[in-house]
């Protein structure tokens, strides 16, 4: 489903270390750690540690070093401005130069850069703090502690942990080891939650996460892809016996295509169990280690160099271990590759353990950690490359390689003998099972006894042909598997464009329910309003159904007083009538008298 490069992740050479004593007398940076006092030294708190070189190859099979103090942990006596001693840091190597980001010391979470140039053993500050956002302003850079730091090129690439201030989402920044400048890289597609105690390895452009603690405490056991070309997230499904939940633990990818999973810490207790995931089935199993394994272990540092993976540290909540381990891959067993002294910054939690190369020697670098107190200091411990597995072949080139073998193994002695795969194995076992039956059926005579070695020869030539049509066919196949690889490839690019206008068309829908949402909350606020005005009109219409009610019964009174007012006015009327007839019946009385005596009266004043 996915593919991943054979090329080998290189680290830069460093030119200048000595480390050792070398004949001119020149005096050795390193001085043995000192012995501690303390019986109680190794019952440190379980540590949370992430070293970004969990993922780092070097072509040589390392062996240790068995000769003069390079068997054990030495300090390393460095100049320039030390850093402010810290734990749960981060550490990786770009070239001939350790880069330290961020961490926890005594006064909390701390977000500076600091570089170890092994040319000239001495300490620098990055001189930024700032990373570029997508706008160009100047942002700070987050504090943080249980990060991954991995290198890319001339770039360290920091990933997830605990910031301050905290994201939702597991954020990628570049750091610039030239420039000493930080950016922001703008990821996209299925982004991770954000997590701290987490794992992180490069695979050519591709990085790989696994497990780790979110914010709410909870072990997570999830598997993510981050290509750095596309800058994409996705997320990786698997079958078969995955790892539990987990945080604290350590990973590393070998060949570029088997990712190795050991201890770690879960909700309720401290693992010592492995995994590995391969990612041409992406199938998960339980590797089961017969004999001799480490204790269970969380916060431990691993450093991968060809087929043997360097474990350092760790330990629980209540013991901390200072043995230094080794688990051959090819082999699949433990071991113990030393037992540094108590005061060995290795036995402290926090601590990070970095892999450098120089000439025939790899050199694995600790820093700080925490015992009682955070510290500083910088330990290295020194293995040999061992040259009989300088560089690895593909699983075609060995095939090919052990049919040549198998047909010059008639001819070689003892001393030619060595592993070389399944097709030999069975070649010598169905020719040991012929020699036996020529011998065991054959005659006594001599054209008997000459037939087993032709036999043997005949079996071998059917062999080869058939093992040649074999690795034709298998030509053809891995020719068909390579075509499929980038028939899927090509379907996976198309599927993320599809998911891309998806997400666009999405967002334009969530853009048009936005504005209709607005629309309802407008059309419910109006019906909100309206019913509000016909309540106002329903309690006016009541209220003038009351007062006209009361107007009615006011004009029935006033209509039964103006019609018996009438009635009266009436009587009245008829009554003034009367009188006035009375009046003119005297007027014409007195008129009447007038007219009978004229004689003359004295004039009356009305």
């Amino acid at each position: 489903m996915f593919s991943f490069s054979r090329r080998r992740m290189k680290l830069g050479r460093v030119k200048k270390v000595q480390l050792s004593e070398s004949a001119n007398g020149i005096k050795s940076p390193m001085r043995p750690p000192k012995q501690s006092n303390n019986p109680n030294v190794e019952s440190a708190m379980l540590a949370v540690n992430h070293s970004d070189e969990l993922e780092s190859h070097c072509p040589p099979a390392p062996v240790i070093n068995s000769s003069g103090n390079s068997e054990n942990w030495m300090v390393l006596s460095v100049a320039g401005e030390t850093p402010e001693p810290r734990f749960n840091h981060a550490a990786t190597v770009v070239g001939n130069k350790m880069i330290v980001v961020g961490g926890e010391s005594a006064n909390g979470l701390l977000d500076d850069v600091q570089v170890l140039n092994f040319d000239t053993f001495s300490w620098t500050m990055a001189s930024s703090k700032l990373y570029l956002s997508p706008s160009n302003l100047p942002l700070k850079i987050p504090s943080c502690k249980g990060h991954s730091l991995v290198s890319w090129g001339k770039k360290a690439l920091l990933v997830g942990g605990r910031t301050d201030p905290a994201n939702d989402k597991v954020s990628v920044w570049s750091f610039d080891t030239e420039t000493e400048c930080w950016s922001v890289m703008e990821a996209k597609g299925e982004i991770p939650v954000a997590r701290s105690g987490h794992t992180v390895v490069r695979a050519s452009s591709v990085l790989i996460l696994f497990g780790g603690e979110d914010a709410k405490k909870k072990k997570l056991n999830d598997l993510h892809m981050f290509d750095l070309k596309s800058l994409t997230w996705l997320t990786l499904q698997c079958t078969g016996t995955r790892p539990s939940p987990r945080s604290n633990h350590i990973a590393t990818l070998y060949d570029d295509k088997t990712l190795f999973v050991f201890g770690g810490a879960s909700k309720s207790r401290t693992l010592n169990d492995l995994y590995s995931l391969d990612f041409e089935t992406m199938i998960w199993s339980r590797i089961k280690i017969r004999g001799f394994h480490p204790s269970p272990r969380a916060g431990c540092c691993g450093i991968l160099c060809g087929t043997k993976w360097y474990i350092a540290g760790g330990g629980s909540r209540k013991k901390r271990h200072a043995e230094t381990f080794i688990y051959d891959i090819l082999k699949s067993e433990w071991s113990v590759a030393i037992t540094p002294l108590p005061s060995s910054i290795t036995t402290n939690k926090g601590f990070s353990l970095v892999l450098v190369q120089h000439k025939d020697k790899d050199f694995l670098v600790a820093f700080g950690g925490c015992k009682k107190e955070p510290s500083n200091q910088v330990e290295v411990l020194i293995i040999e490359k061992n040259e009989s597995s300088m560089g690895r072949r593909s699983t075609l080139s060995k095939s090919v390689g052990q049919m040549q073998f198998a047909k010059r193994s008639s001819s070689a002695g003892p001393a030619s003998q060595t592993i070389n795969g399944s097709s030999q194995s069975s070649v010598a076992s169905a020719a040991k099972q012929n020699l036996a039956s020529v011998i065991e059926h054959g005659s006594d005579d001599r054209s008997g006894a000459l037939s087993a070695p032709t036999s043997i020869y005949q079996f071998y030539d059917t062999r080869m042909a058939s093992l040649s049509r074999k690795n034709g066919i298998l030509e053809v196949q891995l020719a068909t598997a390579f075509a499929s690889r980038d028939t899927a490839e090509r379907t996976l690019a198309s599927a993320l464009k599809s998911k891309e206008e998806m997400e666009k068309k999405f967002a334009d829908a969530m853009k048009e329910m936005e504005l209709l949402k607005e629309k309802l909350a407008g059309i419910e606020l109006a019906h909100e309003e309206a019913n509000n005005l016909s309540n106002i009109v329903h309690s006016d219409n009541v209220r003038l159904e009351h007062d006209v009610a009361f107007l009615k019964a006011v004009l029935d009174d006033t209509q039964k007083e103006l019609h018996s007012t009438r009635g009266v006015l009436a009587g009245e009327r008829a009554r003034a009538f009367q009188l006035q007839v009375e009046v003119f019946h005297l007027k014409q009385r007195l008129q009447s008298m007038e007219n009978r005596a004229p004689t003359p009266r004295k004039p009356f004043n009305v």
